[in-house]
């Protein structure tokens, strides 16, 4: 590797967000360390800078396990980008299950606990790092049936809010992206059971957005690309929006 480029850890690398961010990640110049359950859709990027890891990110020992086989072949973990989401169909409160409660906490939030623990020690030998959270504008901006998912975002910012403040000593900023609704497979995923998916797309999602777009996984990698720069240096403890007006 050479001294420009940084070696940046993505999970939920197999899903439209995680793909786009490690694409550019790649062009920039950067090493990118993959984890997801299925990397099937990365291996159409062939590119001598990733490498991937078929990982359950909630396996405690596991993750750490390939976050010091990262660091023991670099030599450094500058960057950790979690990518890992999943959605909740519109559902009423009474009509949510603990299984389904509890499955949202564990990927949206428990999964961020796991990573973060092993990788931080990393950074803090080094002095220097940045930690990103891809949450939702929904925490702010909710909208009715997804109480738990929303939950679910809400403690993924707050959970990021306190690292900032506890890691600004050691020069490690962490940060947080609220992406709007955006133009990924996730997004049918929050319509409620039985309603036409494309439809509710438009009627709903779009027409929600001031801009007049969904928002488009390249929007959310050039927001990762900036809190990972040296451009966002001062940057840490915030919530960047990219939401084309959504959160108004």
């Amino acid at each position: 590797m050479t001294v420009e480029q940084q070696v940046i850890v993505v999970t939920g690398a197999g899903g439209g967000m995680g793909k786009a961010i490690i694409e550019e990640q790649l062009k920039q110049g950067n090493i990118v360390v993959a984890l997801d359950l299925s990397v099937e859709p990365l291996k159409e990027i062939a590119h001598d800078s990733l490498q991937c890891f078929e990982v359950n990110v909630l396996h405690e020992e596991r993750v750490h396990a390939i976050c010091q086989q990262v660091f023991d072949n670099y030599g450094r973990i500058d960057g950790l980008v979690n990518a890992l989401g999943v959605a909740q169909s519109a559902t009423p409160i009474e009509q949510v299950t603990m299984d389904e409660w509890n499955r949202l906490m564990d990927v949206n939030v428990k999964s961020l606990f796991i990573t973060t623990k092993a990788i931080v020690p990393f950074m803090k030998q080094q002095q220097k790092g940045s930690i990103i959270t891809i949450a939702s504008i929904s925490a702010v901006r909710p909208r009715p049936g997804l109480q738990a998912y929303i939950a679910s975002k809400g403690a993924a910012e707050s959970f990021t809010r306190g690292l900032a403040i506890e890691l600004a000593s050691s020069q490690i900023r962490v940060n947080t992206i609220h992406p709007g609704p955006a133009d990924t497979q996730m997004l049918g995923q929050f319509a409620a059971l039985g309603a036409d998916i494309e439809q509710t797309k438009q009627s709903v999602f779009v027409q929600s957005v001031p801009l007049g777009r969904l928002v488009m996984p390249s929007d959310i990698a050039g927001a990762v690309s900036y809190l990972l720069s040296d451009a966002a240096s001062m940057v840490t403890g915030t919530t960047l929006h990219v939401d084309g007006g959504r959160g108004l």
